[in-house]
Order: C-alpha cells, then sequence, then structure tokens
C-alpha cells in the first residue's frame, strides 16, 4: 500500500484523542502544538492531561467514549487498553468520514504517525507504512545526528533571503537559479564560516 505524504494544517480544526494515559499525552502535546482544538475523553486521566484541562489548552469528557464524541471532528486518535473500544472508535469514525488513528494498531489507522526530526521549521518525517516503526525511530536518530541546530538557524536566514530576492524584479529562471544557489551545500558551509562563533555551532 502507497501512502500519501503530506503535512497537514491542524490550527483551529476539532481533534478528539479518546484514552488518558501517557501515550495520549504525547498526542495531544502534538496537536496543542500545531494549534488545533484539542477535546479529550477518558473516565481516568493523568496529571498532566488534568494540568491542560485546567488551564483549559483543552477540553475534558471525564467518562467512556460515545459515538456522539465524533461530530464536527476532523480527526481522532484513541490510546486505551480495549481493542473493543478502538474497534468500535475506528468504525464510527469511519462511518463519519474523521481521519482515525488507533495507536500501535495499523489496520485501525487511516494515517500513521511519522517518526520526525525538527530543527526549527524544517521537518523531516520518516515512514515505514507501519511495517517497522523501530526502523523509523533509528534512521530518526541517524538524520538527528545529520541535520544539527545549524539548519534551524540557516532555514531562518534563508526565508529572510527568499523574501528580499521575491521583492526584486527579474526573469522567473533568473529568480529561480538564485534561490537554488542560496539552498546550495556551498550556501551553507559560508553560512557555517561566517556563524562559526555562534555556541550553537561550536562541535560537539
Amino acid at each position: 500500500m502507497h501512502l500519501f505524504p503530506l503535512f497537514l494544517k491542524l490550527r483551529g480544526r476539532h481533534c478528539l484523542v479518546v484514552g488518558g494515559g501517557k501515550i495520549s499525552e504525547g498526542k495531544i502535546a502534538g496537536l496543542l502544538a500545531a494549534g488545533a482544538d484539542v477535546r479529550v475523553v477518558a473516565p481516568i486521566v493523568s496529571e498532566q492531561i488534568a494540568r491542560w484541562h485546567k488551564a483549559k489548552k483543552i477540553r475534558l469528557q471525564p467518562r467512556e467514549f460515545r459515538p456522539a464524541d465524533l461530530a464536527g471532528m476532523f480527526l481522532v486518535v484513541a490510546a486505551t487498553n480495549s481493542h473493543k473500544l478502538h474497534e468500535t472508535v475506528y468504525r464510527e469514525a469511519c462511518a463519519r468520514n474523521v481521519l482515525c488513528n488507533i495507536v500501535d494498531v495499523p489496520v485501525l489507522c487511516d494515517f500513521y504517525y511519522p517518526a520526525v526530526v525538527r530543527r526549527g521549521r524544517l521537518q523531516i518525517a520518516i515512514s515505514t507504512t507501519g511495517a517497522s516503526p523501530s526502523l523509523a525511530s533509528r534512521l530518526r536518530r541517524e538524520l538527528e545526528s545529520t541535520f544539527g541546530p545549524e539548519y534551524s538557524a540557516w532555514l531562518k536566514h534563508l526565508s529572510q533571503q527568499r523574501k528580499k530576492l521575491l521583492r526584486r524584479k527579474m526573469a522567473s529562471a533568473e529568480r529561480a537559479a538564485l534561490l537554488k544557489l542560496q539552498a546550495s551545500g556551498e550556501s551553507f558551509s559560508r553560512f557555517l564560516r561566517e556563524h562559526s562563533k555562534a555556541p550553537r555551532f561550536r562541535k560537539r
């Protein structure tokens, strides 16, 4: 099966998390970071989830899941100890065209969480289509050593230079060539040399 790779904009979208344990914490944190409007349904929740609720960062329903909880949702993530509940959540989500992810149950997923390397606005996502999350994690660790924190600053620099270039009047072919040059390995090396005194760029 071939997956369609994409990065979703979740700001303001209604997202449901079923389950209140440690695994759910990580999923909630990711949704909040993306600006999603998060609702959690679980009879018992962790201290962190309770703090998010108290701080009004999420909406919490301290009870068992109900199919009506999916009304108006863009996506749902479920992480509980009940396979029967997971099947129910997936079935009800499919009936309502709500994207569903049942953690660690690939057959009950419309999408998978990739292993991600983040360096500022740079995001590198790795997926094995659910075949081997362990391999995806290993590749993520390798990429983290290849793409260090300096890439965050360089990407910020590239964004600034790109905006300046787009304001200039020139042929589209010339602009494309300059943009390609700005993102080249030589440009990156020059950027590192110019900022070599910054502590975050020193060799570890």
